[in-house]
C-alpha cells in the first residue's frame, strides 16, 4: 500500500473488440469507489447500449478510477490480437491515477505486472470490478466506432461496431478495406 492510504486497491481489467474486423482493441481498468453498486453492473454482453452507458455515467459520477488502453489495427497486424490485447491492458492499468495493489483480469491471460495479478475465466460475470472494466472498454470502443462511421459510412460501424456481420463483409467485398481494418483478420 502507498503511504497514507488505508484501503487495498483492486483494479478490474477487461477488453472490447477482440473479434472485430475493424477498429482498435480497447482495454479498461477500473478501481471501483467504496460501496459502488448499480442495477446494471454485470457482464457487458448482457446489457443494451443504454444500460452500459448508464453504468459508465454512474462510474464517472461516483469518481471511479478509470484507465484506458488502446491498440489499433496496425498493432494487431504487427503482432497478433492476444499481444495487442495484453498491451492495451497494460496501458489501461498504467493510465490509472493510482497504482492498484492487485489487478484482476478477465480471461486466462494477463500482462505481467510487478504487483498481484489474478486471472478469472468469465471474470466479467463474477467480479464487479471486471464487469465495470468491460463496460468502460465497450462504451469507449463503441463511441469511437460510431465516430469513425461518420468518415466511413459504407461499413455501417454505427451498427456493427466493426464486428464481422454479413453487411460489413459485403461492404468489404465491394469497397475493400479502410485504414481502420485489421488486414490480418480479412
Amino acid at each position: 500500500m502507498l503511504p497514507g492510504r488505508q484501503s487495498f486497491l483492486i483494479a478490474g481489467v477487461d477488453e472490447a473488440g477482440r473479434g472485430c474486423l475493424a477498429g482498435p482493441v480497447v482495454a479498461g481498468a477500473v478501481i471501483l469507489p467504496p460501496h459502488f453498486s448499480h442495477p446494471f453492473l454485470r457482464d457487458s454482453k448482457q446489457l443494451s447500449p443504454n444500460q452500459r452507458l448508464s453504468v459508465f455515467e454512474a462510474l464517472l459520477e461516483r469518481r471511479a478510477l478509470i484507465g484506458i488502453g488502446m491498440q489499433g489495427p496496425q498493432a494487431v497486424d504487427a503482432s497478433n490480437i492476444l499481444q495487442a490485447t495484453l498491451e492495451a491492458m497494460k496501458e489501461a492499468v498504467e493510465s490509472l491515477p493510482l497504482l492498484p495493489d492487485c489487478i484482476r483480469v478477465d480471461g486466462p491471460y494477463a500482462p505481467s505486472f510487478q504487483n498481484c495479478v489474478e486471472t478469472y475465466i468469465k471474470g466479467d460475470q463474477l467480479l464487479p470490478e471486471i464487469a465495470a472494466a468491460a463496460i468502460v472498454a465497450k462504451v469507449v470502443r463503441d463511441q469511437l466506432m460510431h465516430h469513425l462511421h461518420r468518415h466511413y459510412p459504407v461499413y455501417r460501424w454505427d451498427k456493427n461496431k466493426g464486428y464481422p456481420t454479413a453487411e460489413h463483409k459485403r461492404a468489404l467485398r465491394i469497397y475493400g478495406p479502410s485504414p481502420y481494418h485489421r488486414l490480418s483478420f480479412l
